[in-house]
């Protein structure tokens, strides 16, 4: 008989006990794994597969039969060429010009001697419980001459509010010795921010940096409300979400499967567009450029640079 407190069985119970509460932890993050993964692997299945035979679905992991002829079809259309090239410019654009826009006002109204600092936060801090409204942000649009253009999509989106609040909390929690150090040095205020506060807040910058960029990539309703009379600044999103809906309508008719499988009897290129197929590649090529952008920028989330700068 073993003893309670025998240290050998002790052990023994702990490591089994270990091996199966690890056992259980790896297989919930495979399931979590799994279910998160699937869908996008599927739609990447469907996208590769020819159109007609997508129809029949079935389709998990692979295609049944395979073919680059949905996203050729796709390249060969110039609306989706040139609307890709406006959602590129705009999420370049938007992203630098904010993220400085954005980190120059969170420096200065988190500098202790500013005396607007708190009734200015206060006031960025109501805009974000307190909007006007959509017909009001339309009218504001219009007065300052920005419907119809390419600004549209850049000035309305200088400063944002949640990471604003992001940064100054990060550059609050930085010692104020640097800044000391760089006054004393005889720079001036723009100098301290470039060249001292900067390089120490790139973990925040990065983290902002992919939240304006994905938004700026998703973004497609300011398209439809400011610019849907001016084809050439749609943005991806927004010939997306068009096509979306001429494939729902057109799958809403019945006598579209039949007039498919007329023209696949008949051998022609219509049966190798279908809703399905293109929908599926239309979505692998939107989502494609954030699941690139992101890893690079994950590392930066939880790195910290002010270890070190300054011994007290």
């Amino acid at each position: 008989m073993i003893k309670n407190n025998d240290p050998l069985a002790l052990k023994r119970r702990t490591t089994i006990g270990n091996i199966i509460f690890d056992a259980i932890i790896y297989i919930t993050l495979a399931f979590v794994v799994v279910v998160t993964v699937y869908p996008f692997w599927n739609t990447i299945a469907i996208s590769l597969n020819e159109g007609l035979d997508a129809l029949k679905g079935g389709i998990k992991l692979f295609p049944r039969q395979f073919t680059w002829r949905n996203y050729q079809n796709l390249f060969k259309t110039d609306r989706i060429v040139h609307a890709g090239l406006i959602s590129v410019t705009r999420t370049v654009l938007q992203t630098v010009l904010s993220v400085f826009c954005t980190t120059t006002l969170a420096y200065a109204l988190s500098r202790k001697e500013f005396v607007l600092k708190k009734p200015l936060t206060t006031l960025l801090v109501i805009s974000m419980y307190v909007n006007a409204g959509l017909i009001p942000g339309y009218m504001l649009i219009k007065k300052l001459h920005l419907l119809g253009k390419y600004a549209v999509y850049i000035v309305p989106c200088l400063v944002d509010v949640f990471n604003f609040i992001l940064v100054r909390t990060y550059i609050n929690g930085l010692p104020d010795s640097f800044v000391e150090s760089a006054r004393i040095d005889g720079a001036n205020e723009f100098r301290i921010f470039v060249q001292i506060i900067w390089p120490l807040i790139v973990p925040s910058i990065a983290m902002v940096s992919l939240f304006t960029a994905v938004n700026a990539w998703n973004s497609w309703f300011d398209t439809y409300l400011y610019c849907s009379d001016k084809p050439k600044l749609h943005s991806l999103q927004y010939v997306l979400m068009s096509i979306l809906q001429a494939s729902q309508n057109q799958s809403a008719n019945a006598a579209d499967a039949n007039s498919m499988a007329v023209a696949a009897a008949s051998g022609s290129s219509r049966a190798s567009v279908t809703p399905i197929s293109t929908r599926s590649a239309i979505t692998v090529i939107a989502t494609l450029p954030i699941l690139v952008v992101y890893p690079l920028v994950q590392k930066y989330f939880v790195v910290g640079m002010t270890i070190g700068g300054v011994k007290e």
